[in-house]
């Protein structure tokens, strides 16, 4: 079942993401590199939760899937994350963000992703949005292509430690 997340789901949230993560990204990014993105880059952003714009796909009362979009600048990152930008985008001349995709190992390939993307799409289109923007992960991008997403540039998120995660982004015409 597809819903809009609630405050209380931010606990399951976070375990998802984390596993999800872990699991998920490990052919991608190495064990410092997800260790150090959990919390910053990777994450539960609460303002997407405030503003119902986030969604989850449940299964036996458990969460399997989330992602969401947003009219707020912030591209990407969890609530700690440095130079969040919270102000409102333009839907006459900005790109909705489409944010913070997390499947659970364990039910990948089974068109979640693609579900949540459609949804998160036509809410953002139905809000006046043109155009969608995101921040893919290397785990996330042949989800984002095989829906017509094209790469725009590529950039290096700053974690502590020195670190950093190739973070690519992407974008795509509504419609």
């Amino acid at each position: 079942m597809l819903r809009t997340a609630l405050p209380a789901d931010i606990p399951d949230l976070k375990a998802l993401i984390a596993e999800s993560v872990m699991v998920l990204q490990a052919g991608d990014y190495s064990l410092a590199q997800r260790e150090a993105a959990l919390g910053t880059v990777f994450g539960v952003d609460t303002q997407l939760i405030t503003d119902q714009t986030y969604l989850v796909i449940e299964t036996e009362g458990e969460i399997v899937a989330c992602g969401g979009w947003s009219f707020r600048k912030t591209l990407y990152g969890a609530d700690a994350l440095a130079g969040r930008e919270d102000n409102r985008l333009d839907p006459a001349t900005d790109a909705a963000r489409i944010r913070a995709f997390f499947v659970k190992p364990g039910w990948t390939r089974r068109g979640l992703g693609g579900q949540v993307l459609h949804a998160c799409e036509a809410a953002a289109t139905a809000a006046g949005f043109r155009r969608f923007e995101l921040g893919a992960t290397l785990t996330g991008i042949p989800l984002y292509r095989a829906y017509g997403y094209t790469q725009i540039e590529t950039a290096e998120a700053q974690m502590a430690g020195g670190l950093s995660l190739e973070i690519v982004r992407m974008g795509k015409a509504a419609g």
